[in-house]
């Protein structure tokens, strides 16, 4: 069984390192790691080509972003599974691997574990604050993605490309889409399998843009009626959880 580690770049040198680290530290060897580079201008290929990981294979070319990256890793990609682990990403133990191969040994369509969040010094500062479920299904993202891309980890065979259209969101729409064509799901455990970084991800109005387009995805999947009455929920929580910490 082999899996295919990808990691896609662009002037990453500053947090690429961990990502690296992590990956040369796994006891479980049967990967090849992929590394989808955008045609960085700084020293992201040198300390790519430092840190000398036995199955790394690279391509540096100019791409039309994040998911168009991944849809060249997974039209390149050998492996039965995919793990994409970003730069910035990590694995959170040098057995991480080995307790998702494991998993994948029983067939699994999806394996799939929680995630933990680093500060800039990767000191751990808590678990993401949506909860992996034990029992999981494409149904089961109507409530939002509680699963983190880094820690979902499908069989290549079901796997098709990003839909380029959504430009914040793609991700989600990709785990819906694979989680309906999976017949199983292994949950690897409560012990996190993925670190990323806390005060990562995108500006507050790309945030906006994300949320929109999570909403349109929910629509499109779960209804746009219970879609909104969910939001409604979601909005009284949110009230509740505030005034309840003043």
């Amino acid at each position: 069984m082999l899996f295919s580690i990808i990691t896609v770049t662009y002037n990453a040198a500053s947090v690429i390192e961990p990502t690296l680290k992590s990956v040369s530290e796994q006891s479980f060897r049967d990967f090849e790691h992929l590394i989808i580079d955008g045609a960085s201008t700084d020293n992201t290929l040198q300390l790519v080509e430092q840190a000398n990981i036995p199955g790394t294979v690279v391509w540096s070319e100019p791409d039309k972003g994040l998911y168009d990256a991944m849809n060249k890793a997974i039209d390149r990609a050998r492996g039965d599974y995919l793990i994409f682990l970003n730069a910035g990403d990590a694995f959170a133990a040098p057995d991480s691997l080995a307790r998702i191969a494991s998993k994948a040994q029983e067939g699994a369509d999806v394996v799939y574990g929680q995630t933990q969040l680093v500060d800039t010094n990767r000191q751990v500062v808590g678990m993401r604050h949506l909860t992996a479920p034990e029992h999981l299904d494409w149904k089961s993202f109507k409530n939002g993605m509680l699963v983190c891309h880094q820690a979902f980890v499908p069989k290549r065979a079901i796997c098709e490309h990003y839909d380029l259209n959504y430009r914040f969101s793609a991700d989600y729409d990709w785990c819906i889409r694979v989680l309906r064509k999976s017949s199983s799901c292994a949950y690897v455990g409560n012990e996190p399998i993925v670190s990323f970084l806390s005060d990562g991800g995108l500006t507050k109005e790309n945030h906006k843009r994300s949320l929109k387009e999570r909403y349109n995805i929910m629509c499109q999947y779960y209804g746009t009626v219970p879609t909104m009455l969910r939001h409604l929920k979601f909005a009284v929580r949110h009230l509740i959880n505030k005034f309840s910490h003043k």
